[in-house]
C-alpha cells in the first residue's frame, strides 16, 4: 500500500517539517509519527541507510517535542544501523548523543550503556576510540556514586588496551577500578585489581613501575592484608632473585587463577624478559656498609 511505502512515508513527513506560504509552523508531532514507521519500514527492508537518516529525523522530532528519552532510543537505534553499515566515525557520534539525550533525563545508566554499547561495536574497527568510550561511560557512573556499576567497563578498558599493548594505560586503568572498588567497599574486586596492574607492569617488564605500584597499593590496609598481596610481593621477591621457576610457579596460582582472564594470560607468560638486570639494579640499591661511618 502506498501509505506504508517508507519512501513516501519521509516525504510526507518532510513537507510537515517546512514553512512554506500555506504552512506557517511546523507540524513536528505528526511528522516524528511518520519518521519513525518510515525508518522501522526501510529497516525491515534492510534498506539501513534509509532507516538510519529516518531515525535521526525522528530523534531529532522527539527532542523538539521535549520527549529526550524517546530521542535517544531513535538515535541508538540509528548507531545501530551506522554499525551494520561500517561507517564507524558515525557510530561513536550517534552513542554519544544518544548518551547526552539520556542525560537530559537525568538517567545515568543508559546513558553509560549507550557509550558501552558504541564502545563494543568499535573495539575492533576502531580500539582507540571505543576504550575512551568505556573510560567516559565509567565517568557517567562515577559522576552518580555508581562505582559498582563500573567495573565490567574498566575491564573492557583494560582487555582493549592489553590488545593495543599500551600496557602502562592498561594498569593506569586497572589503577582507576581499584579505586572505585574501594569507594564502594569491594575489597576483593580491589585487591584483585591492584596485583592485576602488577601484572601487567611486569609483563611490560618495567619492574621499577611494578614496584612502585606494590609500595603505593600497600598503603592500602585492605590490599596489605590480602592474598594478592602477599602473591605481588613473592613475585618481585621472584624477580630480584632471578628465580624464573618461582614465577612461573607463582603464575599457576590459585590467586592469579582468580584474576580477569587477560590479566592471567600475561602472567601466564611470566618473565617476558631478562631477570639479570633486576638482579643487578636490586644489588646496587643495597647500600654498602661504610667502615668509617660508626655513628
Amino acid at each position: 500500500m502506498s501509505s506504508s511505502d517508507p519512501d513516501k512515508l519521509i516525504v510526507k513527513a518532510d513537507k510537515l517539517t517546512k514553512l512554506s506560504l500555506t504552512r506557517w509552523s511546523a507540524d513536528w508531532k505528526s511528522a516524528t509519527l511518520l519518521y519513525e514507521q518510515a525508518a522501522n519500514g526501510f529497516r525491515v527492508a534492510k534498506k539501513y541507510e534509509k532507516a538510519k537518516a529516518a531515525f535521526e529525523m525522528a530523534s531529532k522530532g522527539q527532542e523538539i517535542l521535549s520527549s529526550p528519552w524517546d530521542a535517544a532510543k531513535h538515535m541508538e537505534s540509528a548507531a545501530a544501523l551506522a554499525k551494520e553499515l561500517g561507517k564507524w566515525n558515525e557510530v561513536a557520534d550517534l552513542y554519544r548523543r544518544a548518551s547526552e539525550l539520556y542525560i537530559e533525563c537525568g538517567r545515568s545508566q543508559p546513558a553509560s550503556d549507550a557509550l558501552a554499547k558504541g564502545a563494543r561495536a568499535l573495539e575492533d574497527a576502531v580500539p582507540d576510540v571505543a576504550v575512551q568510550l568505556y573510560i567516559d561511560a565509567s565517568d557517567i557512573l562515577e559522576e552518580d556514586g555508581k562505582e559498582q556499576m563500573t567495573f565490567d567497563l574498566y575491564r573492557a578498558a583494560a582487555d582493549v588496551y592489553i590488545k593495543l599493548e599500551k600496557y602502562t594505560d592498561a594498569a593506569a586503568v586497572l589503577l582507576r577500578l581499584g579505586l572505585a572498588a574501594d569507594k564502594c567497599n569491594a575489597t576483593n574486586s580491589q585487591c584483585k585489581a591492584y596485583l592485576g596492574a602488577i601484572i601487567v607492569y611486569l609483563y611490560a617488564h618495567d619492574f621499577k613501575q611494578a614496584e612502585k605500584c606494590y609500595n603505593d597499593c600497600s598503603q592500602i590496609d585492605a590490599f596489605l592484608r590480602s592474598d594478592q598481596n602477599r602473591c605481588a610481593s613473592k613475585l618481585l621477591s621472584a624477580y630480584t632473585e632471578g628465580d624464573i621457576e618461582e614465577i612461573k610457579r607463582l603464575s599457576q596460582s590459585s590467586t592469579i587463577s582468580n584474576l580477569d582472564h587477560v590479566v592471567i594470560r600475561l602472567a601466564r607468560k611470566l618473565p617476558t624478559g631478562d631477570l639479570s638486570a633486576f638482579k643487578t639494579d636490586a644489588a646496587e640499591e643495597e647500600e654498602p656498609l661504610d667502615e668509617n661511618d660508626l655513628t
